[in-house]
């Protein structure tokens, strides 16, 4: 196994061991704790109780920052006429139907695709390239609508999607070390608001089963999960 650097140790060793922590001091140590020379990423990620093997158990949903994610997402829309122009007025860097085609070339320069429900039969041509990286436009995602300016204005205001991987863990960024205090909380406590809202009806037992936060670099700070626990 690879050694962790001497900071992340030292950074490590600041950690309280066996200590949990309100989500607010939580970030608030996370920004302590970074080093790295550049604006780290803040992470959450949270161990759910569910089985993801089974359908009506997996956990999925979209969830607006209030205060974004610290960078501008690249936005595709894959639309036509009226719906592409209105794509272009909400700020989408790319638009138009040619973009299915060079998709297929290759070309994967971008974070969002969004696509209107008329083309879908074109992009899902696509499915075997954008599914695995989690580009495939879908409804419940929100990505695949007629309201294309709506779906651009949203992810550029700091919209995420998420979904449980295969271990039944769920991870997505919440902002910057360079946010303060109160805006990473803020928008940890949205991203939890929606995960708990994604419960699926399936689920039995303990619902959420751990949180913990970090920076691209830093080490994982434990979140009191009893603050997410409804009944």
């Amino acid at each position: 196994m690879p050694r962790h650097g001497k900071k992340f140790r030292e950074a490590s060793g600041r950690v309280p061991e066996g200590a949990i922590h309100q989500p607010d001091e939580a970030v608030g140590l996370v920004k302590d704790l970074s080093f790295a020379k550049f604006d780290e990423t803040v992470d959450v990620a949270v161990r759910l109780g569910v089985d993801p093997r089974h359908a009506d158990q997996i956990v999925r949903g979209t969830v607006v920052l209030p205060h974004g994610t610290g960078r501008t997402a690249r936005v595709l829309v894959i639309a036509q006429g009226d719906k592409a122009r209105e794509a272009e007025e909400a700020g989408a860097d790319f638009v138009g139907v040619e973009y299915v085609q060079k998709i297929k070339d290759g070309w994967l320069d971008f974070d969002v695709a969004v696509a209107t429900p008329d083309l879908m039969g074109q992009v899902g041509q696509l499915g075997r390239v954008l599914g695995p990286r989690g580009l495939m436009p879908t409804p419940k995602a929100g990505t695949v609508t007629f309201d294309v300016g709506r779906a651009v204005r949203e992810i550029k205001a700091g919209k995420i999607e998420y979904r449980v991987d295969k271990t039944g863990n769920v991870h997505a960024p919440i902002g910057k070390v360079s946010f303060s205090q109160g805006q990473l909380s803020e928008n940890l406590n949205a991203f939890m608001d929606s995960v708990m809202r994604a419960k699926p009806a399936a689920a039995k037992g303990r619902y959420v089963r751990s949180v913990t936060v970090s920076s691209t670099m830093g080490p994982g700070v434990p979140v009191d999960a009893n603050t997410y626990t409804r009944s």
